[in-house]
């Protein structure tokens, strides 16, 4: 499973599309915070925050995440190496953490030069050190919660099909509904009654939580199980190719 998840990172990093895609979400996210004036600017909102990059982020993991995750079994599929895969010494299931493994790391990687945006938020706050850094850590936090869930649903679309644009779309789709598609729902009247518990069922109600600052155990068992039920939808997937 090691060796796997090594060959996963080093894949990914070996290619110019995993260059492209850090890049990407780097210049997008440095670009919305320091220098296009939208709201979350942080040197015309004056405050000693990054919360615009709490805001920012799910949406360009919205591409992201299924850019790393739309090659995990969509090209091993197409070039005939899912069957050579499967004859590893290792459970379906090891091969599948193997690579949604190396997908949480990948976007560990992205998030990791944003700190930058933190220590110079933290530096030239009044008076210095002026963030909550409850709230960022908490952030932080949630965001990897929600890349997780992003990935796993990646991860299980790429068993579906041996197309990675196909895997790509779809992902992105599926992604967007898991996110913002069951606050759409709770704005329905007609949903009134039961609103609340339609609202945290999507990933948002969770991540806004979390961003608080505050851990509630409600909201990390969400995102597990979340997690654990797309990897084990991909494990189905992939133990089907065997029947």
């Amino acid at each position: 499973m090691y060796s796997l998840f090594v060959k996963e990172i080093k894949s990914f990093l070996s290619s110019l599309i995993g260059y492209i895609v850090i890049g990407v979400f780097l210049s997008l996210t440095g670009l919305f915070l320091w220098i296009f004036p939208f709201s979350d600017n942080i040197l015309l909102r004056g405050f000693a925050d990054i919360n615009g990059l709490f805001n920012f982020a799910p949406v360009v993991f919205l591409l992201l995440i299924p850019a790393i995750t739309m090659r995990s079994f969509a090209e091993e599929t197409k070039s005939g190496t899912i069957e050579l895969l499967l004859t590893y010494p290792i459970s379906d299931m090891k091969i599948i953490l193997a690579k949604f493994l190396a997908s949480i790391v990948l976007l560990i990687i992205s998030l990791l030069p944003t700190l930058i945006y933190f220590l110079t938020v933290y530096f030239l706050g009044y008076p210095k050190g002026n963030i909550d850094q409850g709230a960022m850590w908490g952030s932080y936090l949630g965001l990897i919660f929600l890349g997780a869930t992003f990935a796993s649903i990646g991860i299980f679309v790429s068993t579906l099909t041996d197309n990675q644009i196909i895997s790509f779309l779809f992902s992105v789709l599926l992604c967007f509904i898991a996110w913002r598609g069951f606050e759409f729902i709770y704005s329905f009247d007609v949903f009134q009654s039961f609103g609340y518990m339609v609202k945290t069922l999507g990933i948002s109600h969770h991540y806004e939580s979390i961003s608080r600052g505050v851990i509630d155990t409600r909201d990390i068992i969400y995102f597990l199980s979340s997690i654990v039920l797309f990897l084990y939808l991909a494990a189905l997937r992939l133990k089907s190719r065997n029947w």
